[in-house]
């Protein structure tokens, strides 16, 4: 599979020859997260002429898909480098069909590499509010200001209408600008849309590595290595790997094959074969972390990069936060352990899933954490996601 898919000359015209919003989502999670924003849209009213360069669960739900954002990913400053051309290309041709067809409102939801770049291109052809036009361009899912890059918030106060964020803490962080921030919830917290995973003492190990293909193959080793010894004690448990398929998947494929009979006991299964299960486990940094907090899960946070990444990605964040996992930092403590980079180690993390398997007290105070989890980040105004996009429609389009 090639690592970028091929971008069509011109993408389609909208359905009906006009669009109501234009969604921009890369990504797995932001696909996700995108997808229940859509369906509570199209909810409300049916008739929202909706489109997106997003992925196969915004499709799902509804809106008409223009370019797969999801078939691909680069993350890290060396890998972006690398990616530079096709991303070049993709952007003037995005830019390009969001000015001849105009949508009413642009989502821009989290990417910010790409999304706020856009925004800027917009605000610049004279097409958003910010650039006195008449189209809304609003972030759903705030840059994390709080790490990194903290200066962006005045380019985004420059060229966004809103932002809606997810964490109870970033409205703050726009604080001295006059952009409208606000935090609608974060979607984990609604029952319905919470992914699939729960907590079952005799289910497997879960080994979650990601969504990218090259963190993928950084991280997965240790984790197989880990499992391989964790097994010696614990003959009878096997290991469940949820992945996002196509690269990712034969990827994982790949390393399982080479490590033979040190891999024995663990299974691959796609996140789309529904809700899974486990006793404990090993999660990248990301969105599937808190996906595992919230699950009341226990286990640890890991992450590998490539050196250069990692060293100067360490000196970016130098001071602003104490930990990587997000849900460490909404409880200001190592709820979940954190073994990066060169702590990564199979020892290490065979130890804490023995630990995690063979005690009780950590079990429950995985299900407490979680439970301080879903109180931090559910919305005190009662504003859905939804309901703050509509707000920036037009009111003869308005749900």
């Amino acid at each position: 599979m090639s690592a970028f898919p091929a971008i069509p000359a011109s993408f389609d015209r909208p359905r009906g020859g006009e669009v109501d919003v234009l969604v921009v989502a890369g990504e797995h999670s932001g696909d996700q997260h995108a997808a229940k924003v859509v369906a509570d849209l199209l909810a409300a009213r049916p008739g929202l002429r909706i489109a997106a360069f997003g992925g196969p669960q915004i499709r799902a739900a509804g809106a008409q898909l223009l370019f797969d954002m999801t078939t691909f990913s680069a993350v890290g400053i060396v890998e972006i480098l690398s990616a530079y051309p096709f991303y070049r290309k993709l952007f003037a041709r995005m830019v390009a069909w969001t000015l001849q067809w105009k949508p009413k409102v642009v989502v821009l939801v989290d990417y910010p590499g790409l999304n706020l770049r856009l925004a800027n291109e917009l605000r610049k052809a004279g097409l958003s509010r910010a650039g006195f036009g008449e189209t809304a361009v609003i972030q759903y899912v705030s840059p994390q200001l709080w790490a990194w890059k903290p200066k962006r918030r005045f380019t985004m106060a420059r060229d966004l209408d809103s932002v809606g964020t997810i964490f109870p803490f970033e409205p703050e962080c726009y604080a001295d600008t006059k952009l409208d921030a606000r935090f609608v919830g974060h979607p984990f917290v609604e029952k319905e849309h919470v992914p699939g995973l729960r907590h079952d003492p005799d289910g497997p190990v879960l080994l979650l590595p990601g969504s990218r293909p090259k963190p993928v193959r950084k991280i997965f080793p240790a984790l197989v290595e880990a499992f391989a010894l964790f097994r010696q004690s614990h003959p009878k448990r096997r290991a469940l790997v949820l992945h996002t398929g196509g690269e990712v998947h034969a990827e994982l494929y790949r390393l399982l094959a080479e490590y033979g009979d040190e891999a024995k006991g663990i299974d691959l299964r796609p996140v789309s074969e529904g809700p899974a299960a486990g006793c404990a486990a090993l999660v990248s940094s990301g969105t599937m972390s808190l996906t595992v907090a919230l699950a009341g899960i226990p286990g640890a946070v890991v992450y590998r990069a490539n050196p250069l990444t990692w060293v100067m990605g360490r000196y970016l964040i130098a001071g602003r936060v104490d930990h990587l996992g997000i849900a460490n930092i909404l409880l200001k403590r190592q709820a979940w352990p954190e073994y990066l980079q060169g702590a990564c180690e199979p020892g290490a993390l065979a130890a804490r899933l023995r630990a995690c398997v063979e005690g009780t007290q950590l079990r429950a105070q995985a299900v407490a954490d979680a439970s301080e989890l879903h109180a931090l980040l559910s919305a005190k105004s009662g504003s859905t996601p939804a309901e703050w996009v509509a707000s920036h429609l037009p009111k003869e389009v308005r749900p």
